[in-house]
């Protein structure tokens, strides 16, 4: 296959709004996300074409979509929420263990520790990758891992949602567009995604954003949204940008190593969904809004499946935090803890 890069990155654009644009005409669940992600997956499989990332194009799709998210929190919201921190709680934590059976999975089968562990962990791929850098997993296997799982979760989470389970019922985030509010917070989410990242914080054009849209949101108890159009612009850009990562060499590459990922992933989907099953009949809240954010997917693409199913948004992206925040500030020093005892032995 030819390693030749389209010099253009339009193409990438363009092949991806032609992919968003078929799915939305046959009722996609995401469309112009799953759409993008799927046609450039294609073409750089099955093309010389290995179409590039557009600049920064995943970052902006990232802001647009974490302004969208910080509009839905409201103080009726957050009331709700902050009503049922124990079970965001809980569920993230157990979340994070589900990753136990694919270290295990992992280690039977060859993999080194640090390389079955932080291939596993529901974290962020950047921040799994840099974690697994400082402690001598193999780099090329965690990203690969971490990469798969969000593919996985993207494809078919959304699907299984829209067609099995149906939509949920509206939330009543009518929310018109105001533009005053809008051209204070959009450049706000910039100069804070900016500072986010020179600390190199997770996710700080997602996060960046989110904390500015949902602290004067939850100020001004607003009731505003996003133009319509922007969330679209907002998938394409992000499903254009996750698409770059995959190849034929990336699916040729340890095709054994790849299977068990899918099925460790497969396995944690069964184990979220089997406990979001159980708090919902425990205290009756929605069971789609807390299966997905049970779920080991990314933050944006589970609280846009959420918005588009009309979901609770809040609560599923509180569960995604607070899982990543669990990863993020446990994962290193548990598996310490783990080469430790290990010699102790």
């Amino acid at each position: 296959m030819s390693d030749r890069s389209v010099p253009l990155f339009w193409a990438t654009g363009l092949v991806g709004l032609a992919g968003g644009f078929l799915a939305s005409k046959v009722g996609w669940p995401l469309p112009w996300m799953v759409g993008s992600l799927l046609a450039i997956i294609l073409v750089r499989c099955l093309t010389p074409w290995q179409l590039t990332e557009i600049p920064g194009g995943r970052k902006c799709g990232q802001w647009i979509i974490g302004i969208g998210i910080g509009l839905h929190f409201t103080p009726a919201v957050i009331e709700q929420v902050a009503s049922h921190f124990g079970l965001i709680f809980f569920g993230a934590l157990f979340t994070s263990l589900s990753a136990l059976f694919g270290i295990w999975l992992l280690r039977r089968t060859g993999e080194d520790r640090a390389t079955a562990f932080f291939a596993s962990m529901p974290g962020g791929s950047g921040e799994m990758v840099n974690l697994g850098a400082r402690n001598g997993a193999v780099l090329s296997q965690v990203a690969a891992a971490q990469s798969l799982r969000v593919l996985a979760v993207v494809l078919f989470v959304p699907v299984v949602f829209k067609f099995l389970l149906g939509n949920g019922v509206p939330l009543n985030h009518a929310g018109s567009v105001d533009w005053s509010w809008l051209a204070l917070i959009a450049p706000l989410g910039v100069l804070v995604a900016l500072g986010w990242q020179r600390l190199r914080q997770p996710n700080p054009w997602l996060f960046g954003p989110l904390l500015v849209a949902a602290s004067i949101s939850l100020a001004g108890n607003l009731q505003i949204a996003l133009p319509n159009g922007a969330s679209q612009i907002g998938q394409w850009l992000i499903g254009s940008g996750l698409a770059c990562h995959f190849n034929r060499a990336f699916f040729r590459r340890a095709p054994s190593f790849l299977g068990r990922t899918l099925l460790a992933t497969a396995l944690s989907m069964l184990i979220a969904a089997s406990a979001a099953w159980v708090l919902s009949s425990l205290t009756r809240l929605d069971l789609r809004s807390l299966t997905l954010g049970m779920m080991p997917g990314g933050i944006a693409e589970m609280s846009l499946t959420a918005e588009t199913l009309q979901l609770s948004v809040p609560l599923v992206t509180a569960m995604q935090v607070m899982r990543l925040l669990f990863v993020l500030f446990l994962a290193e020093p548990l598996f310490r803890y783990w080469v430790k005892a290990g010699e102790e032995n």
